[in-house]
C-alpha cells in the first residue's frame, strides 16, 4: 500500500484532464485546466480576460469545484453538456411516446447527462390496451428497457449514465415498483423513489385507507400503513427505494407558479419538471477555515461571499456556453436560468474549527455559515440580473409570494424586487464524490466523514490492482502539524467523528438544518449499522418528514447491495466494509484508459450452439487471461461457415473482446446479449425459449465466466445452465422454433412441426 495523496493527480488526470485524440494531454498541470475552465465560462462577458482572470482565482487551490462536467468539458472544443442533472419529458401512455422518450433519453445520456424519469403515467400492468386488444405490461417492463439503454451508454465517453426512476405513491404498480431491487441483477442503472405526498403521510399516520389509482379509476384500496411498512421494509433489506416528499417539493419551489415537479436527477438533489437541467457546483468550505484546529478557527465569511459571487457567475455563464442533448432541455434551461449552486468539505470544516458533526453546535454553525452562503448567492444572482437581465419567466408578484422566498431576509427581498433575479433557483447540495477526491479528499457535500482513512484500488494500465490509503483532508492537516496541537502521534480531538460513530438524529439534524438554506434538495445518505432494528429504522423516515426535509435516503449494509467503502486498519468498521465481488475486484475502483495487454499465449474453450434456423453450427471460443491470481475473460471469437452471420459476428466479437480488455465487471455484457429479443422469433432450446441467437451466445459466455469462477454459479444464470450446455460435440434434439414441441420433422426437404405447422424449407 502506498501514500494515496497521489490519486488526486490521477482522478485529474484521468477524468478531467483535457487530452488530443490521441490521448496526447493537452493541460499540462491542473492550472492549465483551470485555465481553459476560467476561458470558456467568461466567454459571454463583455470583458472576457478580466473575468476569466477573476473566475480562475476563485477555482484556484480547489475553493469553488464546478461539476464534473464543467471541468472535463468546458473550452474543450466537444460537443458535451456542462449539465450534470435532467429530467425527460412526460412519458405519454402509448408506444410511440414511450419510445420516443427512450430515444430521448439515450441521447441525453450519450452527451454525459443523469436523468430522471417518472414512469407514474404509464398504465399499470394488467390494464386493457385498447384498440389492440391486448393488457398493458406496466411501467416496469418499460423501465427494464431503458435498464438495457442506459447499459450501453457510455456517458461522454467515460462513465455510464445514471438513471431516477420515481412512482407515485397511489400508482396501482407501486408495490411491484418498491419491490423491484429485491433482485439484485434488475433495474442496476436507475436509483428507484417513490413520490409521497402530504395525503398519503397523513393516511399513514391515521391508519388510514389508501387508493390506488390511475386516470381516474380506483384499481384497489389497501391500508397506508401496510404500504409504508413496505417500503421501509424494502429499503431496509436491500437500500431502496428512497423516498421523496414531492408535495413539500412543490410548495417550497420557488417557480411553484409555472411549473409542476414530479421527479428529481439520479441523486435527488435536483427535484426538476421536464425537461429540465441544471448545473452544479460546490464552494470547498474546507479551504476557507482559518487557523485550523486553532482557538481562534473559523470559517473566512468575506472569502465565502467573493467566490460565491463568483461561482454564480460562472454557473449562470455555463448556460449560455453549452451544448444540449435536446432543444427542449436547452429551451427550458435559458427560460428559468436555474442553477445548483453548493458546497462541499463541511465535516472537515467543522473538524477543523473544534466543532463535533451532528452536534448542536454543528447545527447551529451549519446554519451560521449556510445563511450567509444562501444571502451571497441571491444578492450575486439580484446584482446579475440588474446587469444582464432577469430569468426569461420571472413574474414578479408570484415569485415574491414564494414560501421560500418569503423566508428570505429584507435585504435580498429589496435585492429582488428592483431588478428581478437571474436564476431562478440557485442553490442546492450534490454528492461531490469524485469532485471532493480531486480536491484533495475532501468531506463530500454536508456528508460526515465516512473514514478518515480508507483503502481504494486504482486499476492500473496493466489491468492489475493498486492500493493505496486515501486520507481525508482535515486528518491529513492535522497529522502533518497544521495547527496548535496536530501532531502525527496524539489522539484525535473529539471533533473528528465518523459515520460510524453518528447516529440517525445526528445526520438528521445536519440535514434538515441544511435544507432551510437550500433551494432545491441535498444529496444525503444517512448510514446506518447493520444491525439497527427495523423499528428505529423506519423512524428515521418519519422523523425526516417531521423536520421538514424534502426527501430521505438511507444505506444499511445488507446482502443484495453489500456495503460501500473500506475504512484502513479499523476492525470496528467491518459493518461498512467493501464487499468483493467474484472477480475479486472490489467496488471501489478508479479505471483507467488504456486495455489489458494480451499475452503470447491464453487459455480458453470453445463452444458449439446450433440454432434452428441455421444450416450451420456456431462455434464461440472465450479465452481468458490470469490477472491477481484469477480468470478472467479476455477476448471471444465466433466462427461459422455460414457467411450470413460474417459481418456482425465479426463486429461483435472485436466490441466484446475490447469490452473485456479493459478490465472491471464485465458480466454487464452477458445481461446485454441474453436481453436482446429477435423480432422474427427466437427458439426453443432444451425445454427453453431463447429470444434469439444472440442471446444464445451470451447463455454461453455466460456459462464460461461461470466455468472460470469469474460468476458464481448462481449469480446471473440459471443454474440448469450447467447441467444444460455442452461442449463441442455434445447433440441437441430437435425442436420447433416455433412452439417448442419435439415433433419437427424433416420431410421433401424442409422442416416441418406436426404440433403447430410451422415449415421452413432449405
Amino acid at each position: 500500500m502506498s501514500d494515496g495523496q497521489d490519486i488526486q493527480e490521477r482522478i485529474w488526470d484521468m477524468k478531467y484532464r483535457l487530452k488530443g485524440p490521441d490521448g496526447t494531454p493537452v493541460d499540462a498541470t491542473v492550472e492549465d485546466t483551470w485555465r481553459r475552465v476560467a476561458s470558456a465560462l467568461a466567454a459571454p462577458e463583455g470583458d472576457p480576460v478580466h473575468w476569466a482572470e477573476r473566475f480562475y482565482g476563485a477555482l484556484e487551490d480547489y475553493r469553488f469545484l464546478p461539476a464534473g462536467r464543467i471541468v472535463a468539458g468546458a473550452g474543450a472544443g466537444r460537443r458535451v453538456t456542462l449539465f450534470n442533472c435532467f429530467v425527460m419529458g412526460e412519458i405519454g401512455d402509448d408506444m410511440a411516446s414511450i419510445f420516443d422518450g427512450l430515444k430521448e433519453a439515450a441521447l441525453t445520456m450519450q452527451q454525459g447527462g443523469g436523468i430522471g424519469y417518472d414512469f407514474s403515467t404509464l398504465r399499470p400492468r394488467g390494464a386493457p390496451v385498447r384498440g389492440v386488444g391486448a393488457d398493458a405490461s406496466g411501467p416496469l417492463s418499460f423501465m427494464d428497457v431503458w435498464d438495457a439503454m442506459c447499459r450501453t451508454i457510455m456517458s461522454a465517453g467515460q462513465r455510464r449514465g445514471a438513471m431516477m426512476a420515481v412512482m407515485r405513491c397511489d400508482h396501482p404498480d407501486i408495490e411491484a415498483f418498491i419491490e423491484a431491487k429485491r433482485d439484485a441483477a434488475r433495474l442496476r442503472m436507475f436509483n428507484l423513489s417513490v413520490l409521497a405526498t402530504d395525503d398519503f403521510m397523513a393516511a399513514v399516520e391515521d391508519d388510514a385507507g389508501w387508493d390506488l389509482v390511475f386516470d381516474g379509476e380506483t384499481y384497489r384500496t389497501i391500508e397506508a400503513r401496510a404500504l409504508w411498512d413496505r417500503i421501509m421494509r424494502a429499503t431496509y433489506e436491500c437500500a431502496e427505494p428512497g423516498v421523496i416528499f414531492i408535495d413539500r417539493i412543490n410548495r417550497r419551489n420557488n417557480l411553484h407558479y409555472c411549473e409542476l415537479i414530479r421527479a428529481t436527477n439520479p441523486c435527488g438533489e435536483q427535484p426538476l419538471p421536464p425537461y429540465g437541467a441544471c448545473l452544479l457546483g460546490s464552494i470547498n468550505l474546507a479551504r476557507l477555515v482559518r487557523d485550523p484546529f486553532g482557538a481562534a478557527a473559523r470559517l473566512d465569511a468575506q472569502e465565502l461571499e467573493r467566490l460565491v459571487a463568483l461561482a454564480v457567475r460562472m454557473l449562470d455563464n455555463a448556460i449560455d456556453v453549452s451544448e444540449f442533448p435536446l432543444e427542449a432541455q436547452r429551451h427550458e434551461a435559458q427560460a428559468k436560468r436555474r442553477i445548483g449552486l453548493g458546497v462541499t468539505g463541511l465535516a472537515d470544516a467543522l473538524a477543523m474549527c473544534g466543532v463535533r458533526y451532528g452536534g448542536d453546535e454543528a447545527v447551529t454553525l451549519t446554519r451560521e455559515w449556510l445563511s450567509a452562503f444562501r444571502r451571497a448567492a441571491y444578492l450575486a444572482s439580484a446584482e446579475i440580473a440588474a446587469e444582464k437581465g432577469a430569468f426569461p419567466l420571472y413574474d414578479a408578484e408570484p415569485y415574491l409570494a414564494g414560501e421560500t422566498i418569503r423566508e428570505l431576509e429584507p435585504e435580498i427581498r429589496r435585492a429582488i424586487e428592483s431588478g428581478g433575479m437571474r436564476n431562478a433557483l440557485v442553490t442546492s447540495i450534490a454528492p461531490t464524490g469524485t469532485i471532493s477526491l480531486y480536491a484533495g479528499n475532501v468531506s463530500s457535500g454536508i456528508e460526515p466523514v465516512f473514514a478518515y482513512h480508507q483503502k481504494r484500488n486504482v486499476l492500473m494500465p496493466d489491468g492489475g490492482h493498486h492500493q493505496v490509503e486515501v486520507l481525508d483532508y482535515a486528518y491529513r492537516l492535522y497529522r502533518e502539524g497544521v495547527g496548535p496541537s496536530g501532531n502525527k502521534d496524539a489522539e484525535l480531538p473529539d471533533a473528528f467523528v465518523d459515520v460510524e460513530n453518528l447516529s440517525p438524529e445526528d445526520h438528521l439534524a445536519m440535514q434538515a438544518a441544511a435544507q432551510d438554506y437550500i433551494d432545491s434538495s441535498i444529496s444525503k445518505t444517512i448510514n446506518l449499522p447493520r444491525d439497527i432494528s427495523f423499528e428505529d429504522f423506519r423512524q428515521v423516515y418519519r422523523r425526516a418528514y417531521a423536520l421538514g426535509c424534502k426527501g430521505c435516503t438511507t444505506y444499511r449494509p445488507n446482502e443484495i447491495t453489500g456495503a460501500v467503502l473500506e475504512a484502513a486498519d479499523d476492525a470496528a468498521a467491518a459493518a461498512f466494509a467493501a464487499p468483493t465481488p467474484v472477480d475479486g475486484a472490489p467496488t471501489d475502483i478508479v479505471y483507467m484508459t488504456r486495455p489489458l495487454e494480451r499475452p503470447e499465449a491464453l487459455e480458453g474453450q470453445t463452444y458449439k450452439i446450433k440454432w434452428p434456423d441455421s444450416d450451420h453450427a456456431i462455434y464461440i471460443t472465450v479465452n481468458d487471461i490470469e490477472q491477481d491470481g484469477r480468470r478472467r475473460p479476455f477476448e471471444v471469437f465466433i466462427n461459422s461457415k455460414n457467411m450470413e452471420h460474417y459481418a456482425w459476428t465479426v463486429a461483435l466479437t472485436r466490441m466484446i473482446s475490447a469490452v473485456f480488455r479493459r478490465g472491471g465487471d464485465v458480466s454487464f455484457v452477458v445481461e446485454e446479449l441474453k436481453a436482446v429479443f429477435d423480432p422474427r422469433g427466437g427458439a426453443w432450446m432444451e425445454g427453453k425459449y431463447v429470444p434469439s441467437l444472440l442471446a444464445a451466445i451470451g447463455e454461453e459466455i455466460e456459462r464460461h465466466m461461470i466455468a472460470i469462477g469469474f460468476l458464481p454459479s448462481g449469480g446471473l444464470a440459471d443454474e440448469s445452465l450447467l447441467a444444460r450446455r455442452q461442449v463441442v460435440g455434445g447433440a441437441r434434439p430437435r425442436q420447433c422454433p416455433k412452439c417448442g414441441s419435439a415433433d419437427l420433422m424433416h420431410q421433401e426437404g424442409c422442416d416441418v412441426c406436426a404440433s403447430c405447422g410451422y415449415s421452413k424449407c432449405s
